[in-house]
C-alpha cells in the first residue's frame, strides 16, 4: 500500500502532460494558430520539466509507459511497478483526454498524434525519436528516478527541439499513452498502432545504447 504515492504521482503527472500538450494542440486549431507550433512545443517541454521537480523524487516522473519499459529493461526498476506505472500512467491520460473532450466537445482530434506522410515514415521517425529521449533520460538519472537541475532541464529541453522539428511529421509523441488517450476520446484509432509499438522498440534500443555508452564510460 505505501507504494500508492508513486502511482498517484505517475497518473498526476501524465493527466498534466497530456493535458496541457494536447490542449494546446487544441486552442491552437480553435484560435487559429495563436498558439503557433513552437508555443505547443514548448508546452511539452516545459509540462515534462515541471513534472520532473514536481513528482520526480516520488516516482521518477516516468509519464511514459515506454520510458517505464526502459527502466525495467536497463535493470533500473523492479518488475512489481512494471504494470502498476502503466496503469497510473494510462488511466492519468484517459482522465485527461476525457476532460478535454468535455470541455472541447466538438474539437474533432483531441490533439491525436498522426503520420503526416507514410506510416512508416512516422513509425521510423518515433524510433529515433523515443530511443534518444532514453538514453538522455538514463544517462541523466540516478536509479529509477529523475532526481535534480540536469534531468529536468535535459529531459525538458529534449522533449521540446524533438516536438519542433518532428511533429510536423509524426506529432513527436514517444509515448503511448499521450497518443491513445487522444485517440480514444476522438475515435481516430486507425494508426494509433504506430505509437504503441514504436516508442517502445525506440526506448529497448536506447537502453542499449545508454548501456554501452556506460560500458565505455567506464573502461
Amino acid at each position: 500500500m505505501n507504494n500508492w504515492n508513486k502511482y498517484l504521482a505517475e497518473c498526476f503527472g501524465t493527466f498534466c502532460l497530456v493535458f496541457a500538450g494536447t490542449a494546446a494542440i487544441i486552442v491552437n486549431d480553435i484560435h487559429g494558430g495563436t498558439v503557433t507550433h513552437v508555443g505547443i512545443a514548448m508546452t511539452f517541454g516545459l509540462i515534462v520539466l515541471t513534472m520532473i521537480y514536481a513528482v520526480g523524487d516520488i516516482s521518477g516522473a516516468h509519464l511514459n509507459p515506454a520510458v517505464t519499459i526502459g527502466f525495467f529493461a536497463s535493470g533500473r526498476l523492479e518488475r512489481s511497478f512494471v504494470i502498476p506505472y502503466i496503469l497510473a500512467q494510462l488511466t492519468g491520460a484517459c482522465l485527461a483526454s476525457m476532460l478535454l473532450r468535455n470541455l472541447f466537445p466538438f474539437h474533432e482530434s483531441l490533439g491525436s498524434t498522426f503520420p503526416s506522410g507514410v506510416p512508416l515514415q512516422s513509425f521510423v521517425l518515433e524510433v529515433v525519436l523515443t530511443m534518444m529521449l532514453m538514453v538522455v533520460v538514463l544517462r541523466v538519472s540516478s536509479g529509477p528516478k529523475e532526481r535534480g537541475i540536469t534531468a529536468g532541464v535535459a529531459v525538458g529541453s529534449l522533449i521540446g527541439l524533438e516536438a519542433l522539428f518532428a511533429g510536423p511529421i509524426s506529432g513527436a509523441s514517444m509515448n503511448p499513452a499521450r497518443s491513445l488517450a487522444p485517440a480514444l476520446f476522438s475515435g481516430h484509432m486507425g494508426e494509433v498502432w504506430i505509437y504503441l509499438t514504436a516508442p517502445i522498440l525506440g526506448s529497448l534500443l536506447g537502453v542499449l545504447i545508454a548501456s554501452g555508452l556506460r560500458e565505455s564510460h567506464s573502461s
